[in-house]
């Protein structure tokens, strides 16, 4: 049976795949998309979303907008790395998906309550969204099967020091979550610098052929080169779809049992999730921490996925 999820996002190209895995594979019931401000702003964030399943051809998915900002702290974009619009690379027309009529907690909180059975939370941005759901409705908690984030990191950052973008943007809602007492899973920049997307991965995505995958390749090409001009690294990693594969088949990436705490008064490390994998602290086990990604399954996962879905000719060449 096909797992039930919604997936919480910040569109952003990593989270531009992860929308299309999600919706493509059949061991996920994808419930909805919610947006969260993130790597760009809400309404940017909200409008991508609906040009990714506009080009990918999916609908019949609800696509919500969440919290324009932060708990606590002002929004920090990463328009250094995703563009101006957020989702810079191919020439997006019109969507033509729908904004549904409520906000993305209300809806979370009601798909929650009505299915049957209970339903895995993937936050591939920052966990506003999420913590703001935890917070105000916490009688949702046992309809919560797990929540499986893109986040954090074992060691550096990549917004500063040692604070990864989705936990430094939100340290407040990433603490609340991770003391949630609900099955987390960290994926890490540990993790996802493992999948890297190289000029055979690209190629991969170009021999398929088809305007979504062109698409794919316009987006990945962006995103290289943001991160060759920021970090000097060439080959991006896709963080964001690493997430959604660990739902589909946890074999995909190995992980361990660790107390992981998220720094709130750190003068130089606020926004660090502090992982105690050697479990010095004493303190209890709260995540799952990735820590190896089977490379190769991954990218035929993806690969595979974008394949799959029909597409459209909603996006053009690179802008």
């Amino acid at each position: 049976m096909a797992i039930p999820m919604i997936l919480d996002c910040d569109p952003g190209h990593d989270d531009a795949l992860a929308i299309m895995l999600a919706a493509a594979d059949p061991h996920l019931d994808l419930l909805a998309i919610t947006t969260v401000a993130g790597n760009t702003t809400l309404d940017k964030a909200t409008l991508n979303a609906r040009r990714v399943c506009t080009i990918a051809g999916v609908s019949g998915v609800p696509v919500a907008a969440g919290c324009d900002r932060p708990l606590v702290d002002e929004l920090r974009i990463a328009d250094d790395i995703h563009g101006v619009s957020g989702l810079d690379g191919p020439a997006f027309g019109e969507p033509t998906v729908p904004l549904a009529g409520e906000h993305a907690v209300e809806l979370t909180r009601r798909l929650l309550l009505d299915h049957p059975e209970p339903v895995t939370l993937v936050p591939t941005g920052p966990l506003t969204n999420v913590a703001t759901l935890l917070r105000d409705h916490p009688e949702v908690a046992p309809k919560i099967r797990e929540i499986v984030l893109m986040g954090g990191s074992t060691g550096r950052g990549n917004m500063t020091p040692y604070g990864e973008f989705n936990i430094a943007v939100d340290p407040e809602a990433a603490d609340l979550v991770f003391r949630s007492g609900l099955p987390v899973t960290m994926i890490g920049l540990n993790v996802t610098h493992q999948a890297l997307v190289t000029p055979e991965v690209v190629a991969r995505f170009r021999a398929l052929g088809t305007p979504l995958a062109e698409a794919c390749v316009a987006l990945m090409t962006f995103f290289g080169s943001a991160y060759e001009r920021v970090f000097g690294l060439p080959d991006p990693p896709l963080h964001d779809p690493i997430a959604v594969a660990r739902v589909i088949d946890p074999s995909l990436v190995a992980c361990v049992a660790a107390p992981v705490a998220v720094e709130l008064t750190g003068a130089h490390t606020r926004g660090a999730t502090v992982v105690d994998l050697h479990h010095k602290t004493g303190e209890p086990d709260n995540a799952q921490v990735a820590l190896h990604l089977d490379v190769d399954r991954f990218w035929d996962l993806v690969v595979g996925a974008v394949s799959s879905l029909s597409g459209s000719r909603a996006a053009g060449s690179p802008s």
